[in-house]
């Protein structure tokens, strides 16, 4: 009997590597496929353009005349910067931080700009008081700084808490100086 050949049956070693090719081929495809549709979901997860807008602001600080207070909103909250006074400076510098609840000294409470220096003339706080959260009136209270009419604390020319039942100093928010006269808060 003649033996007949089926190359259909055949499962030689050349079979093998076309195999392990598609196979590889596919799996390629495949990862490629979950790429694609999982890149867009995963990117509309990040912050929208609006919101990183809303995320930092640039303050002039030559629109700050000394002894003002400028306001601006960031991220909702009040931000105060302030252009003190020589007398201010000195009040902030020369306070005995012992007696403070939230001891911190005024240098501490300073962002230097981009030569290293302090600038003590410009004072950069979120305008919140740490007890409510209430907006505290500026230039008022016991300590020529700011008071919280809500409950009544106190803070001096370095936004510390001084009197009152404030917890803590009112915040310093994450900022920069860009250039010699503007700031980014945030």
């Amino acid at each position: 009997m003649a033996e007949t050949h089926n190359s259909e049956t055949h499962n030689g070693p050349d079979d093998e590597g076309k195999r392990d090719f598609i196979h590889l081929a596919a799996g390629a495809a495949a990862a490629g496929a979950v790429g694609a549709v999982a890149w867009p979901l995963v990117a509309q997860m990040g912050k929208a353009a609006d919101t990183l807008a809303a995320g930092s602001i640039e303050i002039d600080l030559t629109k700050v005349a000394e002894g003002q207070q400028l306001k601006m909103l960031w991220r909702g909250k009040p931000v105060f910067v302030r252009h003190r006074t020589a007398a201010e400076i000195a009040e902030a510098e020369n306070t005995d931080i012992s007696d403070c609840p939230d001891p911190q000294t005024d240098d501490e409470r300073l962002v230097p700009d981009n030569a290293g220096n302090l600038r003590p003339e410009f004072l950069v706080m979120v305008g919140v008081c740490t007890h409510f959260g209430c907006v505290p009136v500026g230039e008022a209270g016991d300590f020529d700084g700011w008071y919280c009419p809500c409950h009544g604390s106190h803070y001096d020319t370095s936004g510390r808490i001084r009197k009152g039942p404030a917890p803590t100093n009112m915040a310093i928010p994450p900022y920069t100086y860009i250039s010699e006269n503007v700031i980014k808060v945030g």
